[in-house]
């Protein structure tokens, strides 16, 4: 299949489906970071050629209620408008099979519930990162504890403790924090956070790639 991986840049997707024989080109604003088949610039003009498939991962700054402490900051309302209009643009993208990935947040109000929520330990991977999944001609991925129960063994790996559990800013109240939200908050914390774990490009590349079915 010929296949667009709108807005990334760690190349992790790209490769999954390109080690499996398919056509597959990353596209981002940044350099890729696995050398490979990738455009950098503005991914929409791509978004309205003709593929077989597109994953697309639109920035969420501003879309995750993560930052909620600066929903009301000057400009933060356009900012919104514009990045939902590009989340739109993905999802309605120029192919018969789409995915468009994001944190929870604005397009679940917006535009409608997520097809599918996943995490790295659905997969094999004990770390918590909870994804949601847009789709659009494509299946639900399979977890892990599906996999394992058709494959007759024990079971899924279960979700993994916290990281570190501190107080909540506004109530003081504990909250579990996971993964990178326990990183120090450099340059490359953006980066490192919106990475495809393997895992589940894999699965991606694994199923999505063979498959005929629509959700």
């Amino acid at each position: 299949m010929k296949i667009l991986l709108a807005c990334e840049c760690s190349g992790i997707v790209r490769e999954a489906f390109r080690s499996r024989g398919h056509d597959a080109v990353s596209a981002d604003l940044e350099t890729t970071e696995i050398a490979g088949p990738h455009v950098i610039g503005d991914v929409t003009p791509l978004l309205r050629e003709r593929w077989d498939m597109v994953i697309a991962f639109p920035p969420c700054t501003y879309l995750s209620y993560a930052g909620t402490a600066h929903w009301n900051a000057p400009g933060r309302a356009e900012k919104r408008r514009e990045a939902m209009a590009f989340f739109m643009e993905c999802y309605r993208a120029n192919a018969p099979k789409v995915c468009v990935e994001n944190p929870f947040g604005l397009p679940a109000n917006e535009f409608r519930s997520p097809d599918q929520i996943v995490n790295p330990f659905d997969f094999g991977e004990a770390i918590r990162k909870r994804t949601c999944f847009w789709l659009r001609g494509l299946p639900r991925l399979f977890r892990a504890d599906e996999i394992f129960a058709v494959a007759g063994t024990s079971g899924p790996l279960p979700p993994p403790p916290p990281v570190y559990v501190s107080a909540r800013v506004a109530t003081g109240k504990p909250k579990a924090r996971h993964w990178t939200e326990g990183m120090s908050r450099s340059k490359d914390r953006r980066r490192e956070r919106s990475r495809t774990f393997q895992s589940i490009a894999d699965a991606m590349a694994n199923q999505w790639g063979n498959s005929t079915e629509a959700t």
